[in-house]
């Protein structure tokens, strides 16, 4: 049960708040959803917050599978079960491999993967456990993604970072269905 309630429809929200809803909503193809019901809480860093969600998730320059590996690998790190659930379907729509969204979940070497999946999973990962991000894994990433992709790349990992926080802190849960972390 999460910590604050969590408004995901535009009734549960107090009426000074409606019009970051509505903002909200506008970004994020007509949904609150995710962390946006807690968020609201403080109605300017919901709004912000999905400014940029709309840019990373619609509008940058990746593909929607280099950008679900992606999200993936954050939600993993984070064991952010919430983005876990909704990013595990959002990938295969998208069409990333089984084979990489089990590995991302079980922490498995990337170095199993087809080329591409492993140098997303190998760029997010260094970067959340060592908070860097070693130069050869940073040069074969850029070569592939050239400048704006690699900047897309680590601005979309960092806002879900932002997410995986808001989720955690607050204890928001997935649907009882939904596709769950191991461990």
């Amino acid at each position: 049960m999460p910590r604050l309630p969590n408004m995901t429809s535009r009734e549960d929200v107090p009426e000074a708040a409606r019009a970051a809803f509505d903002a909200v909503a506008g970004n994020r193809q007509g949904t609150v959803s995710g962390p946006y019901g807690v968020l609201l809480h403080s109605p300017e860093l919901a709004v912000a917050g999905a400014a940029l969600s709309n840019y990373t998730r619609w509008h940058s320059h990746l593909t929607p599978a280099q950008r679900e590996i992606a999200i993936l690998t954050t939600a993993r790190h984070f064991d952010a079960a919430v983005m876990w659930a909704g990013h595990v379907r959002l990938g295969r729509e998208a069409g990333v491999r089984e084979e990489a969204i089990e590995a991302i979940a079980h922490r498995r070497e990337a170095s199993a993967l087809a080329p591409e999946e492993a140098e997303i999973v190998r760029y997010v990962r260094e970067l959340w456990e060592r908070n860097r991000v070693a130069e050869p894994t940073y040069r074969a990433l850029r070569a592939r993604l050239g400048d704006r992709g690699i900047v897309d790349l680590t601005g979309l990992v960092g806002y879900y970072a932002f997410v995986a926080a808001t989720l955690n802190a607050f204890e928001i849960d997935p649907p009882a269905d939904a596709p769950r972390l191991p461990g």
